[in-house]
């Protein structure tokens, strides 16, 4: 497989912005195969709806501007409708952890949650906030208009606080010791 189809499956997976310095960590090669490799895969998605989004020394793959259109009506769908069932357990767990990361929300899941993240984020009810113990890590927290909304001033007025937090504790610290 190419090194341009590899970088264009992890940005795919990642669903966020990757620095060109962790996409050759994690694909074992140098920095200057992976900036070659980035403009070869810039230039085979041109005339499709994606394109590579380069800012600073990081990328990520966005959507061509020829759909903007269309991608803000089913923007504008998703915040009016009600909220799925997963998108509630992914909410629930970032109330309770009140800083949580995706790897986390998709441990304790068991699915890939980054979608309903995204959608979260769209629609205000969480915010992305860098890990204040590794400034490489974004966490996901509930926003101040989400705790208004649930009509309370502070996380631990959340129903059986103690007792939930408590338990995904423990089942994150099993996943971080079976590791």
């Amino acid at each position: 497989m190419e090194l341009e189809s590899k970088i264009e499956g992890l940005l795919f997976y990642k669903g966020e912005d990757v620095s060109i310095k962790k996409l050759a960590e994690l694909l074992n090669v140098n920095e200057e195969a992976i900036k070659e490799s980035l403009n070869k895969l810039e230039q085979s998605l041109v005339g499709r709806g994606l394109v590579l989004v380069r800012k600073d020394d990081k990328v990520v793959l966005g959507i061509t501007g020829e759909l903007s259109s269309l991608i803000e009506s089913i923007r504008k769908e998703e915040i009016t409708k009600e909220l799925s069932r997963a998108t509630l357990e992914t909410l629930s767990i970032v109330l309770y952890k009140n800083g949580v990361s995706r790897s986390e929300i998709d441990y304790i899941r068991g699915v890939n949650s980054s979608f309903i993240l995204r959608n979260l984020l769209v629609r205000g009810l969480v915010e992305k906030v860098v890990d204040s113990k590794d400034s490489r890590r974004i966490l996901y927290r509930p926003t101040f208009e989400t705790l208004s909304y649930m009509n309370i001033t502070s996380i631990d007025q959340l129903p059986n606080y103690i007792n939930i937090v408590s338990s995904l504790t423990g089942v994150i610290n099993q996943n971080e010791n079976n590791d």
